[in-house]
């Protein structure tokens, strides 16, 4: 989907796909009118033509693959989760910092023109002082040891595949919390099935940031101030409204995005480029490493982890 949407982008072109069956690398090539295809990752980077790498790969290959682009001088858009551990993406960071090449999350939620409406909203003063954060991703995944969201080995879990946004939207509008309470239920295989975060602040502040593959919830997210709260359509993170509630009444802003929705991010990383920026400032690189730490933690209060925990201290 994210292929389909830098396609239809006036300022960006398609020009390669890699993946490790070739058959299937021609197959999306074709549909995203791409003139070259690779059955392998490192034939892709080796590329000339090819200026920015999107991996969209399972997140347990995304530290890897990252590396390979941004060690061919590459600049990469890496899906999140960013990487499976804290550690891994900091060694993700420092590369691209020693190859002077672009880095960005595919987080595409934090580009989306309602959150970041939301976020001026909020900034302005004009729902008094933000005091808590509620946001809840579910989709109901019946058990399936073969499913990557059960297999360790593929970085399995609620918490990295959905929690990820639960998490960052709490993140941008609380900022890092000063405690966090974890818990959780795993699934046969030992991926969590459910995480439940409560954040707190010494300020009283607070966020309740949860996620489930057992039920298809609304996926919904409410930022409450003191004088007013904002609503976000479902799902949060990519909203068709927002709703904002004062003392002066409710506003309903709308936005119709075309495509599939991730246009906002294929422009961020264009403009970004353009202007020869590292990293950019709607994702700071700082966020996604110290998210990636946050979920480290909250999946060791859990129970889970992964093979790539014993490669590093995190």
């Amino acid at each position: 989907m994210v292929g389909a949407d830098i396609a239809a982008s006036p300022d960006s072109t398609v020009v390669a796909v890699g993946a490790r069956d070739a058959g299937r690398a021609r197959v999306l090539a074709d549909s995203l009118g791409a003139p070259r295809s690779y059955g392998s990752y490192a034939e892709l980077v080796a590329d000339t033509d090819v200026d920015v790498v999107y991996i969209a790969t399972t997140h347990a290959q995304h530290h890897e693959h990252a590396l390979l682009a941004i060690e061919a001088g590459k600049h990469v858009l890496v899906e999140k989760a960013f990487t499976l551990t804290a550690w891994e993406a900091r060694e993700v960071v420092e590369a691209a910092s020693a190859r002077d090449v672009f880095c960005m999350e595919a987080m595409w939620m934090r580009a989306n023109p309602l959150v970041r409406r939301g976020l001026e909203i909020a900034a302005s003063g004009a729902i008094g002082r933000v005091i808590g954060v509620t946001a809840e991703h579910g989709q109901r995944f019946p058990f399936d040891p073969a499913h990557r969201l059960f297999d360790l080995a593929a970085g399995g879990g609620a918490l990295l595949d959905l929690g990820v946004y639960s998490a960052t939207f709490a993140w941008i509008f609380l900022g890092a919390p000063d405690g966090v309470a974890t818990t959780g239920e795993l699934s046969p295989t030992g991926s969590d099935s459910t995480t439940v975060m409560q954040w707190s602040y010494a300020d009283g502040r607070f966020a309740h940031a949860w996620c489930t593959t057992e039920s298809a919830t609304p996926c919904t997210a409410l930022v409450a101030g003191t004088a007013g709260t904002l609503s976000f359509g479902t799902p949060f993170y990519r909203p068709d409204t927002l709703v904002v509630r004062t003392a002066a009444g409710s506003e309903t802003l709308v936005d119709e995005l075309g495509g599939n929705g991730y246009g906002p991010q294929v422009a961020e990383v264009e403009r970004c480029l353009r202007l020869g920026l590292a990293e950019s400032p709607l994702v700071p690189l700082g966020d996604t490493v110290a998210i990636m730490a946050l979920l480290d933690g909250a999946r060791s209060a859990v129970g889970v982890r992964y093979p790539a925990d014993n490669r590093g201290v995190n």
